[in-house]
């Protein structure tokens, strides 16, 4: 299994320049090989071949006025930029024809300075390696100083190189990971949840345990809304400008990271302790269409589920994602009677049926649970609701790194 690793990189002014001829380098061969892409389309010609193109667009390219620029940054960073661009056809085509999953993908486009994300990608032909010192050492661009928050498992295959929006690099390594180290890193147990995730509490688990949303975005607001006001009353083209927009963009990022942390924390907490999670499998997108949509995206169900995915993919635990129609808010999960529908301001209701009282979102966890066959009954038998239409009215650290830490 292959994951990243990302740190903070420092670079100095010198270097700072060097990264910079490298991302304008890598755009100039990306937007050539989309044009030449083009050109032949619109001609009906047969599109170019990668070898061609890397010829053309690199070596040949070289040597002419024009690109001659082109030699002042490593060849690797070129080819990479030429294997995106075939790599964005690819997935293009894919999409047209109905092989790739997920939603529709245009045609590449042409990349622009102002993009907020720069990018370049090292391969071991690169040459690239990490010092006695503890620095980056990346060819033509120098030993660039690296914020350690953990040691890499195993030696990396590729390094990226990544600027973003706030003006911010990172290194970003691919690992391949050991599955004897991770199996070691945490053994089995014998424990199973389910989780019911919303907005008054981010999750509640079937055990009871309630935890609460940190509404990252919300408490930033102010804070947002002051820059971007700053931000509106900049001319246009000016230096102050490039300043506010830049504090604009820290101030997200901020928020960004600090709701990334909290997801990585509670979701490595949640696959050490137990061999067995639920989750239901929510429609984010149509639910961020509501008046809802701001703390929908605040909380970032998604990126929490993608966690716990791959997650219990390296760990060996097992993720079970019920259907989103499950009437886990409607059925009483002592008796199994469906109860019928409730509004979202209804958080306690009793059973007609049992008279048992349930709090909403922890009897909806067990529901969860219950679904994706993870509870047990006491001669250990699974136990399954039998199945029911759904009702239509259901709303749906500095320094060289010292020791590993978790994600």
């Amino acid at each position: 299994m292959q994951l990243r690793y990302a740190f903070r990189l420092y670079p100095d002014a010198g270097q700072r320049i060097a990264l910079a001829k490298a991302f304008g380098c890598a755009r100039v061969v990306f937007n050539d090989c989309v044009r030449a892409r083009e050109d032949a389309r619109k001609a009906g010609d047969v599109f170019p071949k990668a070898g061609e193109l890397s010829k053309k667009l690199i070596t040949q390219a070289k040597q002419t006025v024009e690109r001659s620029w082109l030699g002042e940054v490593s060849s690797v960073v070129l080819q990479q930029s030429l294997r995106d661009a075939e790599t964005a056809y690819k997935n293009f085509f894919a999409s047209l024809k109905g092989t790739r999953k997920g939603p529709g993908l245009g045609p590449p486009r042409f990349k622009s300075r102002k993009d907020n994300r720069q990018a370049i990608r090292f391969t071991a032909n690169a040459r690239w390696k990490i010092t006695d010192g503890g620095r980056l050492d990346l060819p033509k661009i120098g030993a660039v100083k690296v914020k350690w928050s953990r040691t890499l498992p195993t030696a990396p295959t590729s390094v990226t190189v990544i600027k973003d929006a706030a003006g911010r690099f990172f290194a970003s390594f691919v690992i391949d990971t050991d599955p004897a180290a991770d199996a070691a890193a945490m053994p089995d147990t014998g424990h199973a949840i389910g989780i019911d995730l919303g907005l008054a509490h981010f999750a509640v688990l079937s055990t009871g345990e309630k935890i609460d949303s940190p509404r990252f975005l919300r408490r930033a607001e102010k804070k947002l809304k002051k820059a971007q006001r700053e931000l509106s009353r900049k001319q246009k083209g000016s230096r102050n400008r490039t300043k506010g927009r830049l504090k604009v963009a820290r101030a997200h990022a901020e928020v960004t990271d600090a709701r990334k942390e909290f997801h990585h924390q509670l979701s490595t907490r949640l696959i050490s302790e137990n061999q067995g999670i639920a989750v239901e499998d929510l429609s984010v997108t149509g639910l961020a269409r509501t008046r809802l949509a701001k703390s929908v995206h605040d909380a970032g169900w998604s990126q929490f589920v993608a966690m716990l995915e791959y997650k219990a993919a390296r760990y060996g635990r097992t993720l079970v994602k019920i259907g989103r129609f499950e009437p886990t808010s409607q059925t009483c999960s002592t008796c199994g009677v469906v109860d019928g529908p409730k509004a979202l301001s209804v958080r306690e209701w009793t059973c007609a049926a049992c008279g048992t009282t349930h709090d909403r979102d922890h009897n909806a966890a067990l529901n969860i649970k219950t679904a994706a066959g993870l509870a047990a009954s006491a001669c250990g038998a699974p136990v399954r609701p039998e199945p029911v239409l759904a009702q239509r009215e259901e709303t749906g650290s500095h320094g060289f790194p010292t020791g590993n830490r978790a994600a």
